[in-house]
């Protein structure tokens, strides 16, 4: 053990450990957890300016690259004792690398006037809605709104299924769903529904025109008073006996074949707007 090793008892430590396991922590501290080096590394190379990173017990030597490239961007490396990283973490086996990121302010109206936008509404598992980030981002949507009935888009779970996406695509957290997608709606924006089935054909949807693409709780879907303001729900065909794709895979599908078609239309018409 060294003088700069952290115990449980640091304030660093027990604030590290509340950010991990407490939304009401990460609301109140504005600040949230990466896990592990790929993670850490991604917000370097988005610029993402961490509050700093937390090793293992001797994990320095192991990422000695990555501490390098940490010390030259001016972000505090601090070496944990031992037994310490796996009272800070909620998993049986924990990422040796931690690093504490900002939340980053963002509002509807701060968004693209054009562009997708995807609505995640009472969306419960963490694992979709980190899906539906990444799919967002990959898709080149604009920003991904989650209403507070949603799973909390910096849980650590979340965090690890977006595969850094949740550092890049801009995330707005908002109370209200209806009033948010009639506000995308005069944007010009059309607002989709997904069902798993009932709906219109997927490539019935325009590509020249940018969707706010609502989806809703993996068991119960959106409810009426929120269908009830969308333009139109389409559904993704299935081949055999398939009951449906989760809520995060009908989204992505949704959005890649819009992308897919809105670069063949500039190919075929480079003048046409995307």
């Amino acid at each position: 053990m060294t003088a700069r090793e952290l115990g449980a008892r640091h304030p660093r430590v027990q604030r590290l450990r509340a950010l991990h396991r407490d939304r009401h922590a990460r609301a109140a501290e504005r600040a949230f957890v990466l896990e592990g080096p790929r993670l850490v590394t991604a917000a370097l190379d988005r610029g993402v300016p961490l509050e700093g990173v937390y090793l293992g017990y001797r994990a320095r030597p192991a990422f000695a690259a990555l501490v390098e490239r940490l010390e030259r961007a001016g972000v505090p490396v601090r070496d944990l004792r031992e037994g310490v990283l796996e009272k800070v973490g909620a998993t049986r086996t924990p990422q040796p690398v931690l690093g504490v990121a900002p939340v980053r302010s963002a509002s509807l109206a701060a968004l693209p006037a054009a562009g997708d936008v995807v609505v995640a509404v009472s969306v419960a598992d963490p694992g979709n809605l980190g899906t539906l980030l990444r799919s967002a981002e990959a898709a080149g949507a604009v920003g991904v709104v989650v209403a507070d009935d949603s799973v909390d888009p910096y849980n650590p779970k979340v965090v690890r299924a977006s595969a850094g996406a949740v550092l890049g695509v801009p995330i707005v957290a908002r109370p209200d769903a209806p009033a948010t997608v009639e506000e995308l709606r005069a944007t010009g924006r059309r607002a989709v529904g997904t069902a798993a089935r009932g709906g219109r054909p997927v490539e019935s949807l325009d590509p020249a025109a940018s969707v706010a693409l609502v989806v809703g709780n993996e068991a119960r879907g959106l409810d009426e008073a929120l269908a009830e303001r969308l333009d139109a729900v389409v559904t993704v065909p299935m081949h055999g006996p398939a009951e449906s794709l989760n809520v995060a895979m009908a989204a992505t599908v949704v959005l890649f074949d819009l992308d897919r078609r809105r670069a063949a239309r500039r190919v075929a018409d480079p003048g046409a707007s995307a």
